[in-house]
């Protein structure tokens, strides 16, 4: 029992949207979908929430079990690969530079926390250029040296995904907090059939087909909005 409500502390703290990563700077193409009127109510919003977060279980979490599971069994080269496989993926360079600012961060602090060896090495690889540092496989490390399971680890990548839009919503768009806190607590239903979905799935069963949001991205990029990070 002192195990699961110790395990159940550090997933509410690696999950927290006040956990200094700089989760906050990024909107996840939501800036630019309200510019573009695509989203601009409370129902679509939901809509647009729900479809980043299936895009992400199919890519990000794939990669964030695998890299667990390599941190398990302590296989630095099956570490590398799933950090390069999910950059190659990232059809957009607004998606690559979210994915390695969020993961060198989420690494620095999982080193500082833990102080484990396999960390250290990540980190220090990052640093010299020699791998990406994307935030899904910092994840699967940190919650696999921090001794959570692999559903923890999915239920807070979903959260995270989830959240960070959530949360932007709030600052940019005529929605409140019930109407965020309530599609939060609707999506949070859809997790565990996603993590069925993809638990077992490797690097070549990945897709995210929803190419409006790599358009949404790239405008993003190349535009003039700039309350979040691009």
């Amino acid at each position: 029992m002192t195990k699961d409500i110790i395990s159940l502390m550090r997933l509410i703290q690696f999950t927290d949207s006040a956990f200094p990563i700089g989760t906050f700077s990024f909107s996840n193409g939501l800036e630019t979908a309200i510019h573009e009127k695509i989203v601009h109510d409370a129902e679509t919003l939901e809509q647009y929430t729900q479809s980043i977060a299936l895009q992400a279980a199919y890519s990000d979490g794939i990669v964030a079990i695998k890299a667990y599971n390599a941190g398990l069994q302590n296989d630095y080269d099956a570490i590398i690969e799933a950090d390069n496989r999910l950059i190659e993926f990232k059809m957009n360079n607004e998606s690559r530079l979210m994915q390695k600012r969020l993961g060198k961060k989420m690494t620095e602090m999982g080193v500082k926390i833990f102080d484990h060896s396999l960390l250290k090495k990540y980190l220090q690889d990052i640093n010299s250029n020699k791998t990406p540092g994307s935030f899904p496989v910092a994840q699967g490390l940190i919650f696999a040296t921090g001794g959570m399971s692999v559903e923890e680890l999915f239920c807070s990548h979903q959260y995270g995904v989830i959240n960070m839009i959530l949360g932007a919503a709030v600052r940019i768009l005529r929605v409140s907090h019930y109407d965020t806190q309530k599609i939060l607590y609707k999506l949070s239903e859809q997790t565990p059939a996603f993590y069925e979905d993809i638990k077992d799935l490797g690097f070549d069963d990945m897709n995210s087909f929803v190419p409006q949001i790599d358009i949404l991205s790239a405008l993003h990029e190349k535009g003039k909005m700039r309350m979040f990070m691009n």
